[in-house]
């Protein structure tokens, strides 16, 4: 259609045709996955896998941040259908916010109408240690971009409501989980910022005042693209630095990927118990 956006519902409809093509029919999924910085372990464990590389979906460019695969993993956990996305495109990478959001369209395409987004976070609380994992409760979008901007797709309201973007259930469910596995799990709200430099002092106390409990370069768009479509939606970060403060050293790519190895297992055992109750 002319002028339609090459990264609406549209576009989004073919890039899942394309996956289909290549993979064959794979049912309606239960959940569909976005797994951030150094947790694409998880897709690792799917059964059944069958992978489409990000280069082979129409609209998807490769990835080129370390810690994200750039894979369309789909299969199954305990039976249940799942579609995995390891890896991401970040606005700090001069993508659109609508291309950052783009995957979460195509998910939706595939049929997903649940939505699990995952990330490494840098802690703002001050109670929080590198290896917590944090239940995200609510979002600050401070990357000054919205993936909606332009003009409204068929069917999807022009201001979605954003009051409640972390659906309530299933973050109990998430809860719950946790509990049953001996996983502590920490809540807040999570802040996207647009990147790439890391937060300085004076930026991470502002983040503190105005209630950001962790912060990190994404998780924001795909979130505010999924309400639009009316997915539901849970969230979990994995805190793999203390945000910068008084105390804290200075921050790397490689040391966020070490934490988040660390913490890998118990992440993936929540999500893998979370699919299984849904």
């Amino acid at each position: 259609m002319s002028g339609a956006s090459p990264f609406g519902n549209a576009a989004a409809a073919r890039a899942a045709d394309a996956v289909r093509d290549k993979i064959g029919e794979i049912g309606a999924p239960v959940l569909g996955l976005v797994l951030g910085s150094g947790l694409g372990g998880l897709a690792d464990r799917l059964e059944q896998p069958a992978v489409v590389g990000y280069p082979d979906v129409p609209g998807f460019p490769p990835t080129a941040v370390a810690g994200h695969a750039g894979r369309l993993i789909a299969g199954t956990i305990a039976g249940r259908p799942v579609v995995a996305l390891s890896g991401r495109f970040h606005p700090y990478e001069a993508h659109p916010s609508s291309l950052a959001a783009f995957p979460v369209r195509v998910l939706h395409a595939l049929g997903a109408r649940r939505l699990l987004v995952s990330n490494a976070a840098g802690g703002i609380r001050e109670s929080f240690r590198a290896g917590d994992l944090m239940l995200i409760t609510d979002q600050i979008n401070f990357a000054y971009r919205n993936p909606l901007i332009g003009a409204a797709e068929p069917d999807e309201p022009r201001f979605p409501d954003m009051s409640e973007p972390y659906d309530r259930e299933l973050s109990a469910a998430l809860r719950a989980r946790a509990r049953e596995i001996g996983v502590t799990l920490r809540e807040g709200v999570y802040c996207g910022l647009l990147g790439p430099s890391y937060e300085t002092r004076a930026e991470i106390r502002m983040l503190r005042v105005i209630g950001a409990d962790a912060v990190g370069m994404s998780t924001v768009s795909e979130v505010i693209v999924a309400r639009a479509l009316g997915m539901r939606v849970a969230g979990l970060s994995c805190i793999t630095n203390v945000a910068a403060g008084p105390s804290s050293g200075s921050l790397s790519h490689a040391e966020v990927l070490d934490a988040a190895a660390r913490v890998a297992a118990r992440f993936e055992a929540l999500v893998e118990r979370f699919v299984v109750s849904l």
